[in-house]
């Protein structure tokens, strides 16, 4: 490959790939079965478009499977949402790109519900956080944070450096979490995310959670995932008697000595929910996105929804991936949501909308509203004032405009 057999393409991937190796001090190789990498303009701008049609160029073909993360377009909506028709050419013809290097565009955060389940031990290249830690932690497989440019180069040369979490010195706890809160719905187990994210500011520090009262839905382990890899770069959690890892403290551990234990009750959680401030702005913005919405959580949408309507001057966003927005049809959860006035977005995540800060301004968007912790953090970058609740509240909110806390 570095000699150039397989082509310029993949001598560059490797070239890139040893420099990446030499940074972290790998001193191998591994080879990978999956990869997953960001490829949405909004995010690549014309360097990075740019870049991937030079790799495409010069003849670049995945040899792993590889899939794309959320994109930041919609083209249905373009027109609705008023996005710029010359960012969506760009993002189409990205697409195109990617197509053309054996990359499968699903266009997908929630990869690990939807396309592939990677198994205890096995190596892979995926670069969204909360993908990553969600294969680090449930799956028990092995994957760090890859950028744009590695993802790609994983996917070209079916490998990657082994630093971080592919190596067992990195994957045993360090700081134990006693959860005594009563974990009654996503937002939540975000809440969680956020508190003990906060505090632990660290890609190598692994929280161990104990004292769970239930084996947690994949869903409740999605959110509390993406907030701890949102607010602490966290790369990877246990939690005893549910993640593989784990089956005990002390497997969990794995010979270090805790560096802290902390305590999660239900008197924190409130206070997070205490902490956002309703401002005197409109409620008139209610989002479900960040990650991306499975099934079970489209559905418990559409329950909460059936017989209501969004209120007059407020708006409701829904994301999901391509599968589960076609499932939602054909079961009719799809239709509950929309006769409701909600809005679909297939394929995207809402934080990375191209467009999304004039949307803001233009729409008179200042709250933005949501169960999910992840979004509630980085949506700040747009200068929303942003609002966490529970997922029913956020329903009420969207129907009512008002908060009853």
């Amino acid at each position: 490959m570095l000699r150039g057999d397989q082509g310029r393409a993949v001598q560059e991937a490797l070239q890139l790939q040893l420099e990446v190796g030499r940074f972290f001090g790998a001193q191998c190789f591994v080879a990978v079965s999956n990869v997953h990498m960001m490829g949405d303009i909004e995010v690549m701008g014309d360097s990075g478009k740019s870049f991937l049609e030079r790799a495409a160029a010069l003849g670049g073909k995945c040899v792993r499977p590889t899939t794309t993360n959320a994109r930041c377009i919609d083209f249905a909506y373009v027109g609705r949402l008023q996005q710029d028709p010359d960012e969506a050419r760009k993002e189409q013809e990205l697409i195109a790109c990617l197509r053309r290097m054996d990359v499968i565009t699903a266009d997908t955060c929630i990869n690990y519900q939807t396309l592939y389940q990677p198994h205890l031990g096995e190596h892979v290249a995926w670069g969204d956080t909360g993908t990553v830690i969600y294969a680090n932690s449930v799956y028990g497989a092995r994957s760090n944070f890859e950028a744009g440019p590695a993802a790609l180069a994983a996917g070209l040369t079916g490998r990657v450096p082994a630093y971080g979490f592919h190596l067992d010195a990195h994957r045993r706890g360090s700081f134990q979490v006693n959860l005594k809160a009563d974990l009654n719905d996503l937002a939540d187990w975000g809440a969680v995310g956020k508190i003990v994210g906060s505090a632990h500011q660290d890609y190598y520090a692994v929280p161990v959670f104990t004292g769970v009262k239930r084996s947690p839905t994949a869903d409740e382990l999605k959110q509390l995932g993406a907030s701890l890899a949102s607010y602490g770069s966290m790369g990877m959690f246990h939690m005893v008697g549910v993640t593989p890892e784990a089956p005990t403290l002390k497997a969990a551990f794995g010979g270090n000595k805790p560096a802290a234990i902390m305590t999660v009750t239900n008197r924190d959680l409130e206070r997070v929910y205490e902490s956002y401030d309703t401002q005197n702005n409109p409620l008139n913005l209610v989002v479900f996105s960040g990650p991306q919405q499975s099934l079970f959580e489209l559905k418990t949408l559409a329950d909460l929804l059936r017989g209501r309507t969004v209120h007059a001057g407020s708006q409701l966003f829904v994301t999901t991936s391509n599968g589960v927005k076609s499932a939602a049809r054909e079961l009719g959860y799809l239709q509950t949501i929309e006769q409701a006035g909600a809005t679909v977005l297939e394929g995207v995540c809402f934080y990375i909308l191209q467009n999304l800060p004039q949307m803001r301004v233009r729409e008179g968007w200042s709250n933005l509203v949501t169960n999910s912790a992840k979004l509630a953090n980085i949506i700040g970058a747009h200068k929303f004032n942003t609002i966490l609740r529970r997922t029913a509240a956020c329903i009420d909110i969207a129907c009512t405009g008002r908060d009853a806390r």
